[in-house]
């Protein structure tokens, strides 16, 4: 690549990091190492209405956490004079241009296009707006917002990821670029910056292809070189779309659910591509292996299994030292390397290692629903304690008792934890001992 690589990644502070985000930050700082650029982080925080703080430092630190460095940092909100000066710009260029319909009134117009069955792009009718007009608009107190003009000619451009992409100019509204308080929006500021700031490529999520047609005319109009784009497919689960509740929520979520930085990054930076997802040693193999061409259209389906896999398999590999610091920061500061070594494999993230405590080493007061079953379990327990036998065990108990699913397992789960979910019970048995386990199916507290 003759040119030097120059690349950004612009989150707005108005809440945690998503996986997707990252996937998108990942994606971006690889593609610089591996070609030897520079990565930035800017800040894009110029809706002073939604931002917050501490979700700019957030934002940071959950990127270090994930090793993902920048070699320079910017704010946006730093940058107001050079969005209006590009304002005044492209205003004596007849690009730029004040419209005063309300959201109401452009809300009524919309719906009138789609009820002719026609696009709903704007009809463009604040150009015929006489001096006179605009003035009573002003008298009555109407603020105006700023459209750019978009050329109705072909935009063309070669997509990393997509390949050959055209939009008609004529089938795009103009794009609003300046509210009526005169904040410049995202297509603005970002068109500013990354001609401004030299970025050479920017590689984001398919949602944006619209507004790089845009993009692409606005920065031509400002006198900048548009960059070369990357659009990638979206992640998506089982239900279509990313989801808090299934596992597919902020990177700060699963920092505190005991996920690791490389079975993250290992699994995003695979996600999508033709590349089979495994977990990495370090980020330096993640570089080595990284192609845009790999990424390919089709959604890429985000399975939070898949990542548990990964982080199970890092965890299963990492000795006490390794993980001390993080279990007592997450409270857990009473487990020591004993217990730690004795029980790691079967853990998938951190954060479960605390329901094998509360098992193993706390006292519980078994729960008895079926007296009867949980005494001949007692007196079946075999003297060798592995998880083998306890299933030769359960299979004769089945067989005596006539019992069997729910009826069987969840009376044995009672009274081995006092609860209805957690740890598959030939595990606990193993782990557990004999006695301890004697003692709990007799309705003993132990």
């Amino acid at each position: 690549m003759s040119e030097k690589v120059i690349v950004r990644f612009a989150p707005s502070p108005t809440g945690y990091i998503h996986v997707g985000n990252v996937r998108t930050a990942l994606v971006n700082w690889l593609f610089a190492r591996a070609h030897g650029g520079t990565f930035i982080l800017r800040i894009d925080d110029t809706d002073h209405t939604r931002n917050e703080e501490r979700f700019a430092t957030a934002i940071e630190d959950d990127l270090q956490w994930l090793g993902l460095d920048w070699q320079r940092k910017e704010r946006q909100s730093d940058y107001f004079p050079d969005y209006e000066k590009a304002k005044e710009q492209l205003i004596a260029a007849g690009r730029l241009y004040p419209c005063y319909e309300t959201a109401e009134e452009l809300e009524v117009k919309r719906k009138m296009l789609i009820s002719r069955g026609l696009p709903p792009v704007y009809d463009r009718a604040a150009l015929k707006l006489t001096d006179e007009q605009k003035a009573e608009y002003e008298a009555e107190g109407r603020k105006p917002h700023w459209r750019f003009k978009l050329n109705h000619a072909p935009i063309i451009w070669e997509d990393m990821v997509r390949g050959s992409v055209r939009f008609e100019g004529q089938h795009l509204a103009d794009p609003v670029l300046v509210r009526e308080d005169g904040v410049p929006l995202f297509t603005l500021s970002t068109s500013v910056d990354d001609g401004a700031m030299g970025v050479t490529h920017i590689l984001r999520g398919e949602d944006h292809v619209s507004n790089t047609a845009i993009q692409v005319q606005i920065m031509e109009a400002l006198g900048y070189k548009a960059p070369t784009f990357g659009h990638m497919a979206l992640l998506t689960m089982k239900e279509g779309k990313l989801s808090k509740r299934e596992g597919g929520g902020d990177i700060r979520s699963l920092r505190e659910a005991g996920f690791f930085p490389m079975a993250i990054a290992s699994y995003l930076a695979k996600i999508g591509t033709s590349d089979a997802i495994a977990l990495y040693p370090d980020l330096a193999g993640l570089i080595d292996s990284f192609d845009m061409t790999k990424f390919g259209r089709a959604m890429a389906h985000y399975d939070p299994a898949e990542l548990q896999r990964l982080n199970a398999q890092l965890l299963h590999d990492l000795p006490y030292d390794a993980v001390a610091e993080q279990l007592q920061k997450q409270g857990l500061g009473h487990i020591d390397a004993a217990f730690w070594d004795q029980t790691k494999s079967n853990i998938a993230s951190l954060d479960e290692i605390a329901d094998w405590w509360q098992i193993l080493r706390e006292p519980i007061t078994p729960v008895i629903e079926d007296a009867e079953l949980t005494d001949q379990a007692a007196n079946l327990l075999p003297q060798e304690v592995t998880e083998a036998a306890w299933q030769d065990m359960v299979a004769t108990l089945k067989t005596n008792s006539g019992r069997k699913g729910k009826q069987l397992f969840m009376p044995l789960r009672l009274a081995l934890t006092g609860r209805h979910d957690g740890p598959e019970l030939p595990k606990i048995y193993a782990l557990l001992g004999r006695e301890k386990a004697a003692k709990r199916l007799r309705g003993e507290a132990a």
